[in-house]
């Protein structure tokens, strides 16, 4: 079976070590030296002023909204993971969905300006698939109405724009760590700031709020352990050479599915930002229609080929949502995108095969 990711392991005899010193310390977690270790080398490798290592991907977005005093309207995406939206609602903002661009499928910034409301406290985007925002436009609009910017950049780890990491923009950053993610410590995520008002605020929040019997502010659990720190250890200086082969991956797609419009036949990417440097997290194509997308899916998986309709549905849609906010592109996109395996050792043949049953299936229900 192929599924849409797989997870990079390293060797095993390398991550035993940092395991020995874990039994030899008897520190399993609560800040130890391997998670400080990490942030560290994160910190030199992303080029970052603050960085805190906590448990997931979406306590993060949880903290940052805390750590910013969010409580009331915050305009974000409708086209992300779920986590976007709940991490929102779960600390009682209200989301105010604006639709995304056609192109590269981020929040929009024209779309924004409309929607702000004496409410509004911020705005958070999501870099979709590891593609920056119109970080630019996003920062002015926020400037002229003194918006907080969050980004949900938990597809950016490795990606740059302009020379930095995309981790670098807005009030904060979060990232995800997740076993399938280009850089994983298997469950995992971080949270980033240049203010060190707030570095200092996120550093009690991880931990209850406070430092031994010191108490100093509200807070949760959202601390990591050695054992997640050693796996990202073990990971992180792999990470170039786990990008370089995903890219090779992505040029194998590039080259062998059939973009061309004759006789119907419509696959498409959504475009890079200029200014990126990509981590080929993803391989996402969007058809011409969700039968399309069906037909395709049904094809795939009739070989064992698991791909993923990632994102769905678009989150304006959510039963559970503030009621429905219309974003129309979003809407579209959502039913037509589908993302397809992607990871570092794919073989070429294999991406043939799956390229192969793609086009296939777009040119049977084009004739159709």
């Amino acid at each position: 079976m192929i599924n849409v990711t797989k997870s990079y392991l390293p060797d095993l005899e390398e991550y035993t070590n940092y395991l020995k010193g874990i039994w030899e310390r008897v520190y399993l977690t609560n800040d130890g030296p391997l998670l400080r270790d990490l942030e560290a080398q994160m910190k030199e490798f992303l080029g970052v002023k603050h960085l805190k290592f906590c448990t997931n991907g979406t306590i993060v977005l949880q903290m940052a909204l805390k750590a910013l005093d969010i409580t009331k309207e915050v305009i974000t995406t409708p086209f992300s993971y779920v986590a976007t939206t709940n991490a929102l609602l779960w600390e009682g903002c209200t989301p105010v969905f604006a639709d995304i661009r056609p192109d590269d499928f981020c929040l929009d910034a024209a779309k924004i300006e409309p929607l702000i409301t004496e409410n509004t406290q911020a705005i958070m985007a999501t870099h979709v698939y590891g593609n920056a925002c119109r970080i630019e436009e996003i920062q002015a609009v926020a400037e002229k109405y003194n918006l907080k910017v969050i980004y949900d950049a938990a597809h950016t780890f490795g990606a740059s724009y302009n020379g930095r990491s995309i981790l670098s923009y807005g009030d904060i950053s979060t990232c995800s760590f997740h076993a399938t993610k280009v850089f994983h410590t298997v469950e995992g995520g971080c949270i980033i700031t240049d203010d060190d008002e707030i570095a200092q605020k996120l550093h009690f929040y991880r931990s209850f709020g406070h430092r031994n019997d010191d108490y100093y502010s509200i807070g949760i659990n959202a601390k990591n352990s050695e054992f997640h720190a050693a796996m990202g250890l073990c990971v992180l200086p792999k990470v170039p050479n786990l990008i370089a082969a995903r890219k090779q991956v992505f040029s194998y797609y590039d080259t062998r599915l059939d973009f061309s419009q004759a006789d119907g036949r419509k696959i498409r990417r959504p475009t890079l930002t200029p200014g990126v440097d990509y981590n080929y997290a993803y391989y996402p194509v969007v058809f011409e229609s969700e039968e399309v997308l069906l037909r395709v899916v049904d094809a795939l998986k009739a070989q064992d080929i698991v791909p993923r309709r990632y994102f769905y549905p678009s989150l304006n849609t959510l039963p559970f949502s503030v009621g429905h906010q219309p974003c129309p592109i979003s809407e579209d996109v959502a039913l037509r995108v589908l993302c397809l395996p992607m990871y570092p050792d794919l073989e070429e043949v294999d991406v043939e095969r799956i390229a192969m049953i793609v086009n296939e299936a777009v040119a049977v229900v084009s004739i159709e």
